[in-house]
């Protein structure tokens, strides 16, 4: 990565979408949408919900399958500057598995984001990201079926981050971004039942903001493989507290619905800064207010 900002899955398409609206070619890592082993047709209409601070989401990680992903965007993912990571998503460890060796070796891309966010159709749909032995087990046996670097998405909606960051990370994880939406619902109140059509969506946005960070400077004291930090970044003084907080890369989402400049903002608006401030690297701003990174007193 030539610079620490991300666009973040499902908010960036395959990157083709974007390249007609800015130069894509200057962000630090492109995340794919979620990809399963089959095609995925998601979740019933309506998918989206607009909320006073960002959305709701419930789409179900439609998507092609792994296979056309690989015969029809690693192609030109593979004539990009820009690295692309593949989010891969699935209900039995096995998908995970087989949809991890499939992208292994593949020219474009460039490492997995695993998402965890996913129930485990073995265990009663309890979701993997929720119990840190589930978390584990699909990680190392990801880590078992690729060379790929592997970063694990953690979801918020669980009682202790850091132990399942803990987990994860003894079991192979190269690299944790959090976090993955919230869960939450709306109401139609016409209709008088839920307004998506799959009941709750994944809140994003602003509102998420506070939580993710409190989560980011919660994990990054616990794990020392990095963290990509993200939920709700909008401006370079969102991207400057997930990187103060322990976060070594942010990833931009919902935000480039409403800009999608918002990233090269970031990029130019990070170099700015670390001028302005005379600070020498990135390092030496990750974990700035972070007492993990001060060291003793």
């Amino acid at each position: 990565m030539t610079n620490p900002v991300m666009v973040a899955s499902g908010c960036f398409g395959w990157g083709v979408e974007y390249a007609k609206l800015i130069d894509i070619q200057r962000l630090g890592a492109i995340v794919s949408k979620g990809t399963t082993l089959r095609s995925r047709k998601g979740n019933p209409m309506p998918r989206l919900a607009e909320t006073p601070a960002g959305m709701l989401n419930a789409i179900g990680l439609q998507n092609p399958g792994v296979h056309r992903v690989i015969r029809e965007k690693a192609p030109l993912w593979a004539s990009w500057r820009v690295p692309v990571l593949v989010n891969v998503a699935g209900e039995t460890v096995e998908e995970f598995c087989e949809c991890a060796q499939l992208l292994d070796g593949v020219q474009g891309v460039a490492g997995i984001e695993l998402n965890v966010s996913c129930p485990n159709v073995l265990a009663g749909g309890a979701v993997f990201a929720c119990d840190p032995t589930a978390a584990a087990e699909v990680t190392a046996a990801v880590r078992r079926s690729t060379d790929l670097p592997l970063m694990v998405k953690l979801s918020p909606n669980v009682g202790d981050i850091v132990s399942i960051a803990l987990a994860v990370e003894e079991a192979g994880a190269d690299c944790i971004s959090l976090i993955n939406t919230l869960l939450g619902m709306k109401i139609d109140i016409r209709r008088r039942r839920p307004f998506l059509g799959n009941s709750t969506g994944g809140l994003s946005g602003p509102a998420v903001r506070p939580v993710a960070l409190r989560m980011v400077y919660q994990v990054a004291q616990a794990v020392r493989v990095p963290i990509v930090g993200l939920g709700g970044i909008t401006s370079i003084e969102d991207a400057l507290e997930f990187l103060m907080a322990g976060a070594s890369a942010v990833q931009v989402g919902t935000s480039l619905f409403v800009d999608p400049t918002t990233p090269l903002r970031l990029i130019d608006g990070l170099a700015q800064f670390m001028e302005q401030e005379r600070i020498p690297s990135l390092p030496s701003l990750v974990g700035a207010a972070n007492p993990r990174f001060l060291g003793p007193a």
